[in-house]
C-alpha cells in the first residue's frame, strides 16, 4: 500500500476493530518476538500526557539526546504521532514498516492503535534512539503500550480523573487501578497531583512491585509576563515556559521532576532545562488567535483547571465561550463549571460521529443557546464581542476544527 492508501485502510479499520483487551495483542507481540531495545518512560494521566512529553523531548532534544516520542494527538497525522527528536517518521519508513507486517497485521486482527504501537517500537528499535517517551493511548494495563517484558524507567501518572466510565469504571478508585497497570516491577513512578485515594492506590501498588514511588513537588512565585509564566521549581529559579495557561506549569513540573529523577542515567545541564521548556507548546492549549483561545479540554478536570487559567488570564475581561462536546462527556458539571466565570455558553455540534448534537443538550437550552453552525456561531460571537475574549473548548477534535478554521479561513 501507498501511505495514502493505509489512512484510508486505517479508517475503514476504527469502525471494525476497536476493543480494550490484551489477548489478540499479546499473542501477535509473542509471535513476533518484539522487544523493546531502547529504555522508555511510560506515561498515562487522564490530562497532560502530552504536555509532559512534550517537554520531556524537547529538554532532552536540548541535551543532545536521540528522543523518540509516540504520542496521540487528535489533530496529528499517522506520520506526526510518531517521532524522532522532533522529526516525524518519514513517510517511505512508515509504508515500509506497514508493508512488511501487514498479513502478519490482518491475521491478528489487529486495531488500528495496535498497528501504530508496533510501527512505533520496531521504527525505534531501528534507529537506537537514546530513550523514547511512549504516551498510554487509554487507561494503562490493558493498553497496547504495555509489553509484557518490558520495563520502564519511569512510569508517569500525571492525574485522574472521570473519563471514558464506560471502559475503565465509574470512580476514580476503578480508574486508578487500571493507570497503575503500566507501572512496572522494580521500577520508578511519578505520580502528579491527585486526590488521596488515587495516591494510595499507586503508592500500595508500588510497593506491592517493589517500584520506587515519588511525587511531585509544588511549583512556587509563578507569575505572568506576557509572553512567559515564569515560576521556581527546586532547586531551579526564574524558569519559563511560551504559555499563558497557567494550568501548563503542572505539566513542566513533572517533567522537571522526571529529569531529576533520571538525572543519573540521563545526565544534563540546566541550560537544556531551560531551552526545553521554552519550545512552542501543543496547539490547542489557550492558544490565542487575536481574541480568540482555543484549548482541547475535554472532561471536568480540564474544564475546571482551564477555567482558573483563563480568568487569571483575562484579568476582568468578558470570556465568551463557544462549547462542543462528545457525547460521553460530563456535562452536567462542566457547564456549570464554565457558567460561573463565562459572561457566555453557546451550545454547538461538530463534524464528528460522536459529537453531541441537539437533543444531547436538551436539558440545558433552556439556560444556554444552541447553535448548529459552529462556524456561524463563532462569527456571531466574533461580531458582537470584538473587545471580549471569545474560548473555544470542549473537546479536542472540536478544538482541531476550529483552529483549522480560525487560521485558515479567517486568518486571525
Amino acid at each position: 500500500m501507498e501511505y495514502e492508501e493505509i489512512v484510508t485502510y486505517f479508517a475503514s479499520q476504527k469502525e471494525k476493530v476497536n476493543r480494550y483487551d490484551r489477548s489478540s495483542w499479546d499473542d501477535f507481540v509473542k509471535r513476533m518476538g518484539l522487544r523493546l531495545s531502547f529504555p522508555f518512560i511510560h506515561i498515562t494521566g487522564s490530562n497532560d500526557k502530552e504536555n509532559v512529553s512534550h517537554y520531556l523531548s524537547h529538554i532532552y532534544q536540548a541535551a543532545e539526546y536521540k528522543v523518540g516520542l509516540f504520542t496521540h494527538l487528535a489533530y496529528a497525522t499517522p506520520l506526526e504521532e510518531i517521532q524522532i527528536s522532533g522529526e516525524p517518521i518519514p513517510e517511505e519508513e512508515y509504508v515500509r514498516i506497514f508493508n512488511q507486517y501487514q498479513k502478519d497485521f490482518e491475521r491478528a486482527s489487529l486495531s488500528v492503535f495496535e498497528i501504530e504501537t508496533f510501527i512505533a517500537y520496531t521504527y525505534f528499535n531501528e534507529q537506537k534512539v537514546s530513550l523514547a517517551l511512549v504516551e498510554a493511548g487509554l487507561g494503562g494495563d490493558l493498553d497496547a503500550t504495555v509489553i509484557l517484558g518490558a520495563t520502564p524507567i519511569l512510569s508517569i501518572i500525571t492525574n485522574v480523573s472521570l473519563e471514558h466510565t464506560a471502559v475503565l469504571g465509574t470512580t476514580l478508585s476503578e480508574i486508578a487501578a487500571h493507570k497503575v497497570g503500566i507501572v512496572k516491577e522494580k521500577s520508578m513512578v511519578l505520580l502528579g497531583k491527585v486526590e488521596e485515594t488515587v495516591s494510595d492506590i499507586v503508592r500500595i501498588d508500588a510497593q506491592r512491585k517493589g517500584s520506587l514511588f515519588f511525587t511531585v513537588d509544588d511549583y512556587h512565585f509563578e507569575k505572568y509576563r506576557d509572553p512567559f509564566y515564569e515560576f521556581n521549581y527546586r532547586p531551579y529559579e526564574k524558569l519559563e515556559i511560551l504559555s499563558s495557561a497557567h494550568y501548563l506549569l503542572e505539566s513542566a513540573a513533572l517533567a522537571l521532576e522526571a529529569v531529576k529523577l533520571l538525572r543519573l542515567h540521563f545526565p544534563l545541564s540546566e541550560s537544556a532545562i531551560r531551552h526545553g521548556l521554552i519550545a512552542k507548546p501543543l496547539p490547542c492549549r489557550m492558544e490565542r488567535f487575536h481574541n480568540v483561545l482555543i484549548d482541547e479540554s475535554h472532561n471536568v478536570a480540564g474544564i475546571d483547571r482551564l477555567m482558573d487559567s483563563v480568568t487569571s488570564y483575562a484579568n476582568g475581561t468578558p470570556v465568551h465561550v463557544l462549547f462542543g462536546s462528545m457525547r460521553d462527556k460530563n456535562i452536567s458539571v462542566e457547564l456549570p463549571r464554565l457558567g460561573k466565570d463565562a459572561a457566555e455558553i453557546v451550545l454547538t455540534t461538530f463534524d464528528h460521529p460522536y459529537a453531541k448534537d441537539e437533543m444531547s443538550y436538551f436539558l440545558y437550552e433552556a439556560d444556554y443557546a444552541f447553535r448548529e453552525d459552529w462556524k456561524m456561531a463563532l462569527n456571531g460571537l466574533l461580531q458582537a464581542n470584538q473587545k471580549d475574549l471569545i474560548l473555544i473548548t470542549g473537546s479536542s477534535h472540536f478544538a482541531k476544527l476550529a483552529r483549522d478554521y480560525v487560521k485558515k479561513v479567517l486568518q486571525l
